[in-house]
């Protein structure tokens, strides 16, 4: 499918998703965000192994399109609003692992689509910030997910003071989960998927779901939901041909599962 802001494509067993307004600093207008989801959609639906998130241009996202905002009443911002929580909600929602590779700077919105995917590895040059407690409105949505990602106090620093903080800073934050020279962050982000990705795709795609499903239950509820996912699947095929590779004391075949 042709799309107008984003670029699509296939790199190796993994799908590359570029974000392509670099003239508006990869802002996520409404019709952006449409595309990404649509995109995430039919990668989740094909054989890709895992997807990378990236940006076009010197910055990652600047967040939101104020574009889309000027003048909009409250029906509309409830639907744009909407939009971006789909978006998100699609990312976690495919089986695949989805990692963002973050170069530039990631601000409110664009800050919130790094906390949401599964990995992020950044650039030194990154630097991420939720600016909306600077001004006169505040990154309620994207603090959702940086809240999940770096804890309460360390979010509401971000969003109370609306500095900026630079990658390392992310790192040790938990916002992402390495820093790379900026010359190298192609290599490393897809050495990392690679490896994020090894075992089968349905493995990987019930562990995916597996774990967002437990993570914020309180832990009696999360065990019996971990538990009953493992013992299910492990009457899967995958599973019972690991199993038996093991004890046969060779290299399981998966055949192109």
């Amino acid at each position: 499918m042709t799309y107008r802001h984003i670029r699509v494509e296939r790199a190796g067993a993994h799908a590359l998703l570029t974000m392509d307004r670099a003239d508006r600093r990869n802002t996520l207008s409404r019709e952006a965000m449409e595309e990404m989801i649509d995109a995430f959609r039919e990668i989740g639906r094909s054989d890709a192994r895992g997807v990378i998130l990236a940006g076009a241009g010197p910055v990652f996202s600047a967040g939101h399109d104020f574009g889309d905002m000027t003048d909009a009443g409250l029906a509309e911002m409830r639907t744009l609003l909407r939009t971006c929580t789909t978006l998100m909600e699609t990312i976690l929602s495919v089986p695949q692992v989805v990692i963002a590779r973050v170069h530039g700077l990631a601000v409110a919105a664009g800050c919130q689509l790094v906390a949401t995917c599964d990995l992020a590895v950044a650039a030194d040059t990154a630097s991420f910030a939720l600016p909306g407690g600077k001004a006169g409105w505040f990154c309620h949505t994207p603090t959702v997910a940086v809240t999940r990602a770096v804890g309460r106090k360390r979010a509401l620093e971000m969003s109370f003071t609306g500095d900026p903080i630079d990658a390392a800073t992310a790192a040790d934050w938990g916002l992402v989960n390495r820093v790379v020279p900026a010359a190298d962050l192609e290599r490393e982000t897809l050495a990392l998927l690679d490896r994020a990705t090894r075992g089968t795709r349905e493995s990987k795609g019930m562990a995916k779901q597996g774990f967002y499903a437990q993570v914020d239950l309180p832990l009696p509820q999360a065990y019996a939901y971990a538990s009953e996912l493992m013992a299910s699947s492990s009457q899967v095929p995958d599973a019972r041909e690991g199993v038996t590779a093991f004890f046969e004391k060779r290299r399981p075949d998966y055949g192109d599962r």
